[in-house]
């Protein structure tokens, strides 16, 4: 099969054909030629004005419940939501049943990816069952292929268990990812503490909960010197943390949710349980900082935070409703629909920072090379919707919005995902 891409502008800062315009052929999942003009007749022809292709997203804090959750999302199903997104890498949590704490569950993940139109990078869990007591033996899952160490939606509580962790993965230069939020300030927390919340009578998530633990493991990190990677920033002044840290030379990178982006807690009025996530959605003053710090480079990367939840604890009381939404789909027109951002700030913050931060081999756009690929137009626009929707929960705060950006195709080695030609 030949798919043939007419004028496209190429985005691979590891590629000699970086920001020039070029015919591509590929021909059965290879890259077989780049070309100023190419003439002949493929299978499948792109030719759309305004189109970029670049390395395919890797997307670096996803569940796809499996394996013991498939009631709300099956390996198959996400996958072929992330492929639409975009996507041809998943870094999974580990907060499955049974959890991703051991070598022999890394293996299980890695094999399951044979047949998916993506590559799984499970992630190792840093304690036993995500329970933040006693240290797992990531040096295994590390030499199984785990790509980095995380409690996942459980974040370390303890001082002194993250301290040994990050101490621990210097042996083989791992990375820790914390989504900072201190339990006892957040417990039984609904949604983003203010007026708004006083007036639905809902509990608060207060954002110290998130600064406070972020500077505490910042600082572990400086101590240590630890790679540390903390995702799920929601505040302007955790902002203004990380950018002090980054500066004080700490090895830090962050990452945000497609959701903290766009979306303020005016959303959860209603009891919009579809905006129910963790951390909460915040203000507007928070929405603009994020902005402002991911076209300003101070932001390394956009994470989906993909949680899908089943309708059972979606449709339900605010209160009793899971936390979590569907997300994997359109991070990449979350991130497009961000004033003043750039094409190539988009696939460094989908793609080459996060290789760089989890040091992960890529394949750069060159001939010979396997299919791993996006095509992506920025103006154009989509539309979330639930029947458009590939993930097997439909639960989204974006629903009914419409976003920027498309995503044209996606091709991972014979997998081929092409949208509305």
């Amino acid at each position: 099969m030949q798919i043939l891409l007419k004028q496209v502008t190429i985005i691979d800062r590891t590629s000699r054909y970086h920001l020039q315009k070029k015919d591509i052929l590929f021909t059965n999942g290879i890259l077989t030629h780049i070309e100023n003009e190419i003439i002949t007749i493929a299978d499948t022809l792109i030719d759309q004005p305004n189109t970029y292709l670049s390395q395919g997203f890797i997307d670096s804090y996803c569940n796809l419940n499996s394996p013991g959750y498939e009631h709300n999302e099956t390996l198959q199903s996400g996958a072929k939501a992330a492929q639409q997104g975009g996507y041809t890498a998943l870094m999974l949590l580990p907060n499955t049943l049974p959890l991703t704490d051991n070598a022999t569950a890394i293996q299980y993940l890695i094999q399951q990816a044979n047949n998916l139109p993506v590559s799984l990078y499970p992630m190792g869990a840093i304690t036993t069952y995500c329970e933040g007591k006693q240290l797992t033996q990531m040096i295994e899952m590390q030499q199984q292929g785990a790509v980095a160490f995380t409690d996942g939606t459980h974040p370390i509580q303890q001082a002194g268990i993250l301290f040994k962790a990050m101490q621990y993965v210097q042996a083989f230069n791992g990375v820790i990812i914390q989504c900072p939020t201190d339990a006892s300030l957040a417990a039984q927390g609904q949604m983003h503490e203010g007026v708004l919340s006083t007036q639905l009578g809902l509990s608060g998530l207060p954002a110290i909960a998130e600064e406070a633990m972020l500077q505490r493991d910042i600082a572990l990190c400086a101590e240590t010197t630890s790679k540390l990677h903390v995702t799920g920033i929601s505040t302007a002044v955790s902002i203004n943390i990380i950018r002090t840290a980054k500066a004080a030379g700490i090895p830090i990178t962050c990452s945000v949710s497609p959701y903290h982006l766009l979306l303020t807690q005016a959303e959860v009025d209603n009891y919009n349980t579809n905006a129910k996530v963790n951390p909460p959605l915040r203000t507007q003053a928070d929405v603009t900082a994020l902005q402002q710090a991911l076209v300003g480079d101070i932001i390394d990367c956009v994470a989906s935070h993909h949680l899908p939840q089943h309708t059972d604890v979606k449709q339900c009381e605010f209160a009793n409703a899971a936390f979590g939404m569907s997300t994997i789909q359109h991070t990449f027109n979350a991130v497009a629909t961000v004033p003043n951002i750039t094409a190539l700030q988009i696939v460094n913050l989908l793609q080459h920072n996060v290789a760089k931060a989890f040091n992960l081999t890529t394949q750069p756009i060159a001939i010979g090379n396997k299919c791993n690929h996006v095509i992506f137009r920025l103006d154009a626009h989509t539309t979330v919707t639930e029947a458009s929707m590939a993930s097997k929960s439909n639960h989204s705060a974006f629903l009914d919005k419409q976003l920027n950006g498309k995503i044209i195709a996606t091709l991972h080695n014979q997998h081929t995902y092409i949208n509305q030609l």
